[in-house]
């Protein structure tokens, strides 16, 4: 196997068990353990607005590219060479932003039925097995991405004439908002999903 390809998943576990560990020390009690957890938390609250803020103007960027892509194409009989792109490019930050807000709700990583028959330690242990998987993807999600966004900086978007960079960065910086919300969502559990399943 090719080192620089073993790096990032040893990078990325160390990492990974090191916040779950943390996690887990900051889950419960006070004094110290309390101020690591209401950081994390107001943390999560900046970094999972501007994500929903972002993720939305995403969507509403794309919406507007398309109407105009369908009216250039059948009022006017002159296709937009950039709105396509445009559309692509919007709805793969809304997508990637939007990980962080369902890894928040704890609706991505979802283990509703051993949740339920479980209880103590075992129902941690398998939460803090849920944060690790969490954990890892977007862990890699941030190494892989933020290579292939450096790879490509110097080609152009057809259509946009901006570097194609623009449109990768949303594999790292998705991730990055990603990995808050998996945490916060391990200290602070938001399972609103348990109460409504049948």
């Amino acid at each position: 196997m090719n080192m620089m390809n073993v790096v990032p998943l040893q990078v990325t576990g160390a990492a990974t068990l090191a916040v779950v560990l943390l996690a887990l020390w900051a889950g419960s009690g006070g004094g110290a353990r309390a101020m690591v957890r209401a950081a994390v938390l107001r943390l999560d609250r900046i970094s999972t607005g501007l994500a929903a803020i972002l993720a939305c103007l995403a969507l509403a960027i794309a919406v507007a590219a398309g109407l105009w892509q369908v009216f250039a194409r059948f009022a006017t009989e002159t296709p937009s060479i950039w709105s396509e792109a445009l559309v692509r490019t919007a709805l793969i930050w809304m997508a990637y932003l939007g990980v962080a807000l369902a890894l928040r709700g704890g609706a991505l990583v979802s283990i509703d039925v051993a949740h339920r028959l479980s209880a103590g330690a075992l129902q941690r242990g398998l939460e803090a097995a849920a944060l690790a998987c969490s954990l890892s993807l977007m862990g890699i999600m941030f190494w892989f991405g933020w290579t292939m966004a450096q790879r490509v900086q110097f080609q152009e978007m057809a259509g946009l004439e901006v570097s194609m960079s623009w449109g990768y960065a949303a594999i790292p910086i998705g991730a990055v908002f990603a990995m808050v919300g998996a945490l916060a969502h391990f200290l602070d559990r938001r399972a609103e999903e348990l109460e409504y399943a049948a």
